[in-house]
């Protein structure tokens, strides 16, 4: 198996990435806090969108203890455009058990860190090795896209199983510095060792250890089985106006965008007659025409495509359950995205 290969290309990469990396904040601190928020931020998240959130949320949260005291309503505004709102929700209850239970204080070992909500395998792995120092593999789709190129390995990394195993091979040979080596191999894999396209194998400093290179096996690495399709969901959506606000509620806190602010919506496609009907239902009368459009928005395993009806509105109290946008709430992509166009 490859973990019993020659190592020195960890030398090679180590020398590579000290050279080579990009300038990220997060790479400027060994404070846990940040490197933590870093990481959870990054989850399905490309760097240059995470870098200014990043900013503004230190800015206005700048310790565990101000997370975990934080307003849901600021802190899902804080978020807002990130997407993916369980992460939030999870970064306060982990400030919240920080707190409570380890002195306002990340727990400084990898198996600590994974009781904490939010934080799984490679999660805990990344903040115990680069804040702390301990010498635990952080294993992701990067890492595992690399080493089955390096290795030319065939093993499937949609499977667990492959993850899991990987995890083992890798922890029983780290160098001392597995934090760096942790973020070697993220800078790799995201800068070289591409997921889409084919990897720049020429200005790759493992090209010379690459196994799959030497065995014309790179565009077959890694095996990979496909997922499922994502289900679609019809939807009706309605942006109903009064000025420059419109009608929002808070969702349950349980089920998707569990929490989150909400347009008034349905399940299926109305048509423009129902669409009014179903507006009269809420009590609320259209000032002038309803205008419509389409949307789209993409969660990971299912996708809304949303009729959106807009209306203006005759009502200076919201119906009951309702409130009017004031520019506080945080209203989730998959509802801005239905917001008209400003011209």
């Amino acid at each position: 198996m490859w973990y019993t290969a020659d190592m020195d290309w960890q030398t090679d990469l180590i020398q590579w990435y000290t050279a080579s990396r990009r300038d990220l904040p997060w790479r400027k601190t060994r404070d846990p806090y940040r490197i933590w928020l870093s990481e959870i931020m990054l989850q399905q998240t490309r760097v240059a969108a995470v870098i200014p959130y990043y900013e503004r949320f230190l800015e206005a949260l700048p310790t565990v203890s101000d997370l975990a005291a934080a307003e849901d309503d600021r802190l899902l505004k804080l978020w807002q455009g990130l997407g993916y709102y369980s992460r939030a929700k999870n970064l306060k209850r982990a400030a919240i058990r920080i707190e409570s239970d380890f002195d306002g204080k990340l727990p400084d070992t990898y198996r600590a860190l994974l009781t904490l909500p939010g934080i799984g395998s490679y999660t805990a792995g990344a903040i115990a090795s680069i804040a702390f120092g301990e010498r635990v593999p952080a294993v992701d789709g990067n890492v595992l896209r690399v080493l089955a190129r390096l290795f030319d390995d065939s093993r499937d990394v949609a499977d667990p199983h492959t993850k899991d195993a990987v995890f083992g091979e890798l922890s029983t040979k780290l160098p001392d510095d597995a934090g760096t080596f942790n973020q070697a191999m993220m800078e790799l894999g995201a800068c070289v060792c591409l997921p889409n396209g084919a990897p720049l194998c020429e200005t790759c400093p493992l090209r010379a250890h690459c196994r799959a290179l030497e065995n014309g096996t790179v565009a077959l690495r890694p095996v990979k089985s496909k997922k499922q399709p994502r289900a679609v969901q019809p939807m009706t959506v309605f942006v109903l106006q009064r000025g420059e606000s419109f009608l929002i509620r808070k969702r349950p806190e349980k089920g998707l965008l569990g929490g989150l602010y909400e347009l008034p919506c349905r399940d299926g496609t109305l048509s423009p007659a129902d669409a009014a009907q179903a507006i009269g239902a809420m009590g609320l009368r259209p000032v002038g025409a309803i205008s419509q459009y389409e949307r789209r928005h993409i969660f990971t395993h299912r996708e809304w495509h949303m009729r959106v009806f807009v209306a203006a509105v005759a009502a200076d109290t919201p119906p009951d359950g309702w409130l009017w946008y004031d520019g506080t709430q945080s209203l989730p992509t998959a509802f801005s995205v239905c917001l008209p166009e400003k011209t």
